[in-house]
Protein backbone atom coordinates (compact mmCIF):
# COMPACT_ATOMS: atom_id res chain seq x y z
CA UNK A 1 0.00 0.00 0.00
CA UNK A 2 1.28 3.45 -0.93
CA UNK A 3 2.54 5.47 1.98
CA UNK A 4 0.82 8.86 1.84
CA UNK A 5 4.04 10.48 2.99
CA UNK A 6 5.68 9.35 -0.25
CA UNK A 7 3.14 10.95 -2.57
CA UNK A 8 5.35 14.02 -3.04
CA UNK A 9 8.04 11.69 -4.39
CA UNK A 10 5.87 10.29 -7.17
CA UNK A 11 7.07 10.94 -10.68
CA UNK A 12 4.62 12.96 -12.71
CA UNK A 13 3.98 14.18 -16.24
CA UNK A 14 1.91 17.06 -17.56
CA UNK A 15 0.55 16.74 -21.09
CA UNK A 16 -0.45 19.85 -23.00
CA UNK A 17 -2.71 19.23 -26.03
CA UNK A 18 -2.90 21.60 -28.95
CA UNK A 19 -5.51 23.93 -30.35
CA UNK A 20 -8.62 22.18 -31.70
CA UNK A 21 -10.99 23.64 -34.23
CA UNK A 22 -14.03 25.38 -32.79
CA UNK A 23 -16.45 23.03 -34.55
CA UNK A 24 -14.49 20.03 -33.29
CA UNK A 25 -14.54 21.38 -29.74
CA UNK A 26 -18.34 21.75 -29.74
CA UNK A 27 -19.00 18.44 -31.50
CA UNK A 28 -20.50 16.06 -28.92
CA UNK A 29 -19.31 13.05 -30.92
CA UNK A 30 -15.66 14.08 -30.48
CA UNK A 31 -13.58 13.39 -27.36
CA UNK A 32 -12.46 16.24 -25.14
CA UNK A 33 -9.23 17.88 -26.18
CA UNK A 34 -7.31 16.20 -23.36
CA UNK A 35 -8.57 12.77 -24.45
CA UNK A 36 -8.09 13.17 -28.18
CA UNK A 37 -5.44 11.60 -30.42
CA UNK A 38 -2.80 9.76 -28.34
CA UNK A 39 -3.22 11.60 -25.03
CA UNK A 40 -5.35 9.03 -23.20
CA UNK A 41 -3.20 6.18 -24.50
CA UNK A 42 -0.01 7.91 -23.38
CA UNK A 43 -1.42 8.83 -19.95
CA UNK A 44 -2.41 5.20 -19.35
CA UNK A 45 0.99 3.87 -20.38
CA UNK A 46 2.76 6.41 -18.20
CA UNK A 47 0.49 5.39 -15.33
CA UNK A 48 1.45 1.73 -15.65
CA UNK A 49 5.07 2.85 -15.56
CA UNK A 50 4.34 4.56 -12.20
CA UNK A 51 4.32 8.05 -13.67
CA UNK A 52 1.24 10.05 -12.64
CA UNK A 53 0.06 11.81 -15.81
CA UNK A 54 -2.52 14.53 -16.41
CA UNK A 55 -3.51 16.33 -19.59
CA UNK A 56 -4.58 19.92 -19.10
CA UNK A 57 -7.96 21.14 -20.32
CA UNK A 58 -7.94 24.95 -20.48
CA UNK A 59 -11.24 26.66 -21.33
CA UNK A 60 -11.95 27.48 -24.97
CA UNK A 61 -8.72 25.91 -26.32
CA UNK A 62 -9.79 26.72 -29.88
CA UNK A 63 -9.21 30.37 -28.93
CA UNK A 64 -6.03 30.07 -26.83
CA UNK A 65 -5.26 32.75 -24.28
CA UNK A 66 -1.95 32.39 -22.51
CA UNK A 67 -3.07 33.40 -19.02
CA UNK A 68 -5.90 30.85 -19.07
CA UNK A 69 -3.56 28.08 -20.20
CA UNK A 70 -0.98 29.15 -17.61
CA UNK A 71 -3.54 29.06 -14.80
CA UNK A 72 -4.70 25.58 -15.79
CA UNK A 73 -1.13 24.29 -16.22
CA UNK A 74 0.07 25.60 -12.86
CA UNK A 75 -2.70 23.78 -10.97
CA UNK A 76 -0.47 20.73 -11.09
CA UNK A 77 2.81 19.93 -9.35
CA UNK A 78 5.75 21.11 -11.42
CA UNK A 79 8.94 19.68 -9.97
CA UNK A 80 12.55 19.19 -11.01
CA UNK A 81 11.69 15.75 -12.42
CA UNK A 82 8.27 16.57 -13.92
CA UNK A 83 7.98 15.39 -17.51
CA UNK A 84 6.40 17.88 -19.92
CA UNK A 85 4.90 16.82 -23.24
CA UNK A 86 3.23 19.30 -25.57
CA UNK A 87 1.60 18.95 -28.96
CA UNK A 88 1.35 21.75 -31.54
CA UNK A 89 0.07 24.89 -29.78
CA UNK A 90 0.57 23.07 -26.49
CA UNK A 91 4.25 22.62 -27.31
CA UNK A 92 4.46 26.32 -28.14
CA UNK A 93 2.90 27.05 -24.75
CA UNK A 94 5.63 25.04 -23.03
CA UNK A 95 8.34 27.02 -24.83
CA UNK A 96 6.84 30.26 -23.53
CA UNK A 97 6.18 28.97 -20.01
CA UNK A 98 9.72 27.63 -19.66
CA UNK A 99 11.10 30.87 -21.08
CA UNK A 100 9.22 32.94 -18.50
CA UNK A 101 9.95 30.69 -15.50
CA UNK A 102 13.71 30.86 -15.34
CA UNK A 103 13.93 29.51 -11.79
CA UNK A 104 11.99 26.34 -12.60
CA UNK A 105 13.84 23.12 -13.33
CA UNK A 106 11.89 20.25 -14.91
CA UNK A 107 12.48 16.78 -16.25
CA UNK A 108 12.54 15.80 -19.89
CA UNK A 109 10.52 18.01 -22.26
CA UNK A 110 9.16 16.67 -25.55
CA UNK A 111 7.69 19.08 -28.10
CA UNK A 112 5.60 17.21 -30.67
CA UNK A 113 5.04 19.22 -33.86
CA UNK A 114 5.53 22.52 -32.00
CA UNK A 115 3.65 25.53 -33.36
CA UNK A 116 4.49 29.18 -32.73
CA UNK A 117 2.20 30.81 -35.31
CA UNK A 118 5.27 31.98 -37.26
CA UNK A 119 3.20 33.76 -39.93
CA UNK A 120 1.27 35.71 -37.26
CA UNK A 121 -1.94 34.47 -38.84
CA UNK A 122 -4.69 36.56 -37.21
CA UNK A 123 -7.31 34.02 -38.33
CA UNK A 124 -5.86 31.65 -35.74
CA UNK A 125 -7.15 34.00 -33.01
CA UNK A 126 -4.31 33.49 -30.54
CA UNK A 127 -4.07 37.11 -29.31
CA UNK A 128 -0.65 37.57 -27.64
CA UNK A 129 -0.08 33.85 -27.02
CA UNK A 130 3.22 33.84 -28.90
CA UNK A 131 4.42 37.36 -28.19
CA UNK A 132 7.62 36.50 -26.32
CA UNK A 133 11.33 36.10 -26.93
CA UNK A 134 12.58 32.53 -26.58
CA UNK A 135 15.18 31.94 -23.88
CA UNK A 136 18.22 30.40 -25.64
CA UNK A 137 19.30 28.73 -22.37
CA UNK A 138 15.92 27.11 -21.81
CA UNK A 139 17.17 23.54 -22.22
CA UNK A 140 19.66 23.98 -19.36
CA UNK A 141 16.71 23.85 -16.95
CA UNK A 142 15.46 20.54 -18.34
CA UNK A 143 16.71 16.96 -18.37
CA UNK A 144 16.59 17.04 -22.14
CA UNK A 145 14.63 19.03 -24.72
CA UNK A 146 13.45 16.95 -27.68
CA UNK A 147 11.48 18.03 -30.75
CA UNK A 148 9.45 15.52 -32.78
CA UNK A 149 8.90 16.64 -36.37
CA UNK A 150 7.45 14.93 -39.43
CA UNK A 151 8.62 15.65 -42.97
CA UNK A 152 5.04 16.03 -44.24
CA UNK A 153 3.70 18.40 -41.58
CA UNK A 154 2.53 21.85 -42.71
CA UNK A 155 4.84 24.76 -43.44
CA UNK A 156 3.98 26.68 -40.26
CA UNK A 157 5.14 23.72 -38.18
CA UNK A 158 8.36 23.39 -40.17
CA UNK A 159 9.04 27.11 -39.60
CA UNK A 160 8.27 26.78 -35.90
CA UNK A 161 10.63 23.82 -35.55
CA UNK A 162 13.36 25.75 -37.32
CA UNK A 163 12.84 28.74 -35.02
CA UNK A 164 13.20 26.52 -31.97
CA UNK A 165 16.34 24.84 -33.31
CA UNK A 166 17.90 28.21 -34.14
CA UNK A 167 16.82 29.92 -30.90
CA UNK A 168 17.49 27.31 -28.20
CA UNK A 169 20.80 25.63 -27.49
CA UNK A 170 21.12 21.85 -27.15
CA UNK A 171 17.82 20.75 -28.66
CA UNK A 172 17.55 17.19 -29.91
CA UNK A 173 15.56 16.77 -33.12
CA UNK A 174 13.84 13.52 -33.99
CA UNK A 175 12.61 13.45 -37.58
CA UNK A 176 9.81 11.18 -38.75
CA UNK A 177 8.56 10.41 -42.23
CA UNK A 178 4.85 10.46 -43.08
CA UNK A 179 3.56 11.16 -39.55
CA UNK A 180 1.86 14.42 -40.56
CA UNK A 181 0.84 16.49 -37.54
CA UNK A 182 0.94 13.43 -35.26
CA UNK A 183 -2.88 13.38 -35.04
CA UNK A 184 -4.98 10.22 -35.04
CA UNK A 185 -5.91 10.86 -38.67
CA UNK A 186 -2.20 10.96 -39.59
CA UNK A 187 -1.00 8.10 -37.41
CA UNK A 188 -4.02 5.88 -38.07
CA UNK A 189 -4.04 4.89 -34.39
CA UNK A 190 -4.17 6.35 -30.89
CA UNK A 191 -0.90 4.62 -30.08
CA UNK A 192 2.36 6.54 -30.15
CA UNK A 193 5.07 4.07 -29.07
CA UNK A 194 7.95 6.27 -30.23
CA UNK A 195 6.89 9.00 -27.82
CA UNK A 196 6.41 6.56 -24.95
CA UNK A 197 9.86 5.10 -25.59
CA UNK A 198 11.45 8.55 -25.55
CA UNK A 199 9.80 9.41 -22.24
CA UNK A 200 10.15 6.13 -20.38
CA UNK A 201 13.02 4.15 -21.89
CA UNK A 202 15.62 6.59 -23.17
Amino acid sequence: MLDVQNIAELKNAILVPGKPGKAEYYDASQPTNSNNHWFSWLAKHLQINDIFAVAIEPPFPWQPRYELWKKEFERFDIKADTLLIGHSCGAGFLVRWLTENKNQFVGKVVLVAPWLNPENDIAQDVADFFEFEIDPKLSERTKGLIVFNSDNDVESIQKSVQTILESIENVELQEFSGYGHFCISDLGTVEFPELLAEIVYS
